[in-house]
């Protein structure tokens, strides 16, 4: 299916503000980026960087004043997310090198709290692909999803208070309770079509027998018809926007359309 996205951001500065982006989707496994575009308003120089996730990041000096940025892309997506209920855990010892950060707690994702949590959910369930689909179920229905219930200093332990959150939540959750099973585990950021309401969307993914699989604890049933755009341990490693200065968003408008040609 071939779809078409777009993120517009609007903001206000004060001063001139550096910048860093989050915003190119690139090709990669279940999407192949046909055409893509990024322009601002006014027009500044930009520079690119890949990360040590292989996101591409774009740097940039905001201008005092009004300043817009839309990023556009036209992409070939597959309409279903793999399902593997056989796929088996991978003995830690076996995972290649660069996996293993995927296992350890970080910033938003305090998995060394929650492993008595994790047997609990999974303990009818075998080890695998089984034990992460009853995470991303046990997420979704105790989870409530609300928005202006949580901000970008939320943690996963947090939302295990509350019971409340948005989709960064669901996904810092999930992938806590899989990293306390030593299941490696990541967050991916990007669009997803027939989102409701529309926005800029997030989901976890985890490495079993050698590959990664997706699973979204905000969605009922496995979906496709995702474009990624960023891939981290958790929410601090891709934002879409990360401003090193006083900002104001005015605006955000995400649209997820399917092409027709």
């Amino acid at each position: 299916m071939l779809i078409q996205a777009s993120c517009l951001l609007d903001f206000t500065c004060t001063t001139q503000v550096p910048t860093t982006f989050m915003l190119r989707a690139r090709s990669g496994v279940g999407q192949f980026v046909i055409k893509e575009e990024l322009h601002t308003s006014p027009f500044r120089t930009m520079t690119e960087f890949t990360d040590n996730y292989g996101n591409l990041c774009q740097r940039i000096v905001l201008p005092e004043g009004n300043f817009r940025i839309e990023s556009s892309v036209l992409a070939d997506c597959m309409p279903t997310i793999e399902v593997d209920h056989n796929a088996g855990w991978t003995a830690i010892e076996y995972l290649p090198d660069f996996m293993l950060h995927y296992l350890l707690p970080s910033r938003y994702c305090e998995s060394d709290k929650m492993a008595d949590l994790a047997a609990e959910i999974t303990k009818d369930f075998k080890q695998g692909y089984p034990q992460v689909e009853a995470i991303r179920q046990w997420v979704h229905s105790n989870i409530r999803y609300q928005y202006g219930t949580t901000n970008s200093s939320t943690s996963a332990w947090d939302i295990l208070s509350t019971k409340t959150g948005v989709c960064r939540d669901f996904a810092h959750l999930g992938i806590s309770l899989c990293r306390a099973l030593d299941i490696p585990a990541r967050m991916v950021t990007g669009y997803l079509y027939g989102l409701k309401p529309m926005d800029l969307h997030a989901w976890f993914e985890a490495y079993l027998e050698g590959r990664w699989y997706c699973f979204d604890a905000t969605q009922t049933e496995p979906k496709g018809n995702r474009i990624n755009v960023a891939y981290g341990r958790d929410a601090a490693d891709v934002a879409f926007a990360s401003h090193f200065g006083p900002v104001v968003l005015n605006r955000m408008e995400v649209k997820v359309e399917e092409k027709v040609m």
